[in-house]
C-alpha cells in the first residue's frame, strides 16, 4: 500500500487568446482538492504569474492546506509579456515616460475574457470574494485595478510594489512627489471603499535610491507613503492594512516567496 501523501492541489496550465492584448496569455490555475462544499470558494488573481512557478507556488500551497491554515482559494497565476512595461502600470495615467500605454487593454484583458473564462472553466458563476496580487510593477498593476474597481475586489496585495510610479520626472525642478505619484494621487482623489483591504510588503535592500534623501529607501518611503494616504481616506491602519517590512528583503523572487505565506494567512487564515 502506498503511503505517499495526497496532494492538497492541482495545478493547471492553460493558454487564453486574447482579442484585447493580441496575444496567447499563459495562466495557470492553482486549485484546491477538497474545497469545503458550505464554504465558499475565493478567487485570487496573480499578476506575474510565471514568478509563481518559480518560487514553488504550488509547494506552498500544499502546506498551507495540509496544516488546514487557509481557507479554499483559487489562484490565478497569469503570466506575463514581453511588453511588460506597458501592460501594466496604471490604466488610466501614463507614467512621465509614456509607460503602461496598454495597461487599459489588460484591464479589459481581466474583465472581459480572464474572468469569464475562469468562471466557465471552473463553472464557479459566484466567489465567495475576488482580490488581486503583483510583485513590482505587476503589484502596482493589481493595485490599480483594485482600486478602480472596488465593486469587483475586497483584497489587494502589493509585493515591493513600484509606487515610485509617476507622470513627472524626478529630476524636473517642479517634480512633486506628494503630486505626481500616480497611485497616490488616485487614492487621494478616489473614493472610499470600504470593504476594501490591502496587503503591502517591502524589504529593507529591495533598493538604493533615494530621492529626498530622508536616509530611508524610496520603495519603503513610497509605500509607507500610500499607506497614509490610505489611512487618510478612511482605512483602519490596524484592521484594513497590513505592512510587512522584511529585513534584508530584496526586490526578488525569493524575498516574495518568503512574504507570500502571510499574506494568503491575513487574507484568507482560518
Amino acid at each position: 500500500m502506498s503511503s505517499e501523501k495526497e496532494a492538497n492541489i492541482s495545478v493547471i496550465s492553460n493558454t487564453i487568446t486574447s482579442k484585447y492584448l493580441d496575444r496567447e496569455v499563459i495562466v495557470d490555475f492553482y486549485l484546491p482538492t477538497n474545497p469545503a462544499v458550505n464554504e465558499g470558494v475565493s478567487l485570487l488573481l496573480i499578476n506575474d504569474g510565471q514568478d509563481l512557478v518559480t518560487m514553488h507556488f504550488d509547494e506552498m500551497l500544499d502546506e498551507l492546506y495540509e496544516n488546514e491554515e487557509i481557507s479554499a482559494l483559487v489562484c490565478v497565476g497569469i503570466h506575463c509579456s514581453k511588453d511588460r512595461k506597458n501592460e501594466y502600470g496604471t490604466a488610466n495615467i501614463l507614467d512621465y515616460k509614456g509607460r503602461g500605454a496598454r495597461a487599459g487593454l489588460y484591464s479589459n484583458f481581466i474583465f472581459e475574457e480572464l474572468i469569464p473564462f475562469i468562471r466557465s472553466s471552473l463553472m464557479v458563476y459566484s466567489f465567495r470574494e475576488k482580490s488581486f496580487a503583483g510583485f513590482s510593477l505587476g503589484g502596482l498593476c493589481a493595485m490599480d485595478i483594485v482600486w478602480n474597481h472596488p465593486q469587483e475586489f475586497s483584497k489587494t496585495g502589493v509585493f515591493s510594489g513600484s509606487l515610485w510610479w509617476r507622470d513627472k520626472d524626478q529630476d524636473d525642478p517642479d517634480f512633486d512627489e506628494q503630486r505626481d505619484r500616480i497611485m497616490h494621487r488616485q487614492v487621494k482623489e478616489g473614493p472610499y471603499s470600504p470593504w476594501l483591504k490591502f496587503f503591502f510588503e517591502v524589504g529593507t535592500l529591495d533598493e538604493v535610491a533615494d530621492r529626498n534623501n530622508n536616509g530611508i529607501i524610496d520603495s519603503v518611503d513610497d509605500t509607507l507613503d500610500i499607506i497614509q494616504e490610505l489611512v487618510e481616506k478612511g482605512y483602519d491602519r490596524d484592521q484594513d492594512i497590513r505592512f510587512l517590512e522584511l529585513k534584508d528583503g530584496r526586490h526578488d523572487v525569493p524575498t516574495w516567496a518568503s512574504a507570500f505565506p502571510d499574506f494568503l494567512k491575513w487574507g484568507w487564515g482560518k
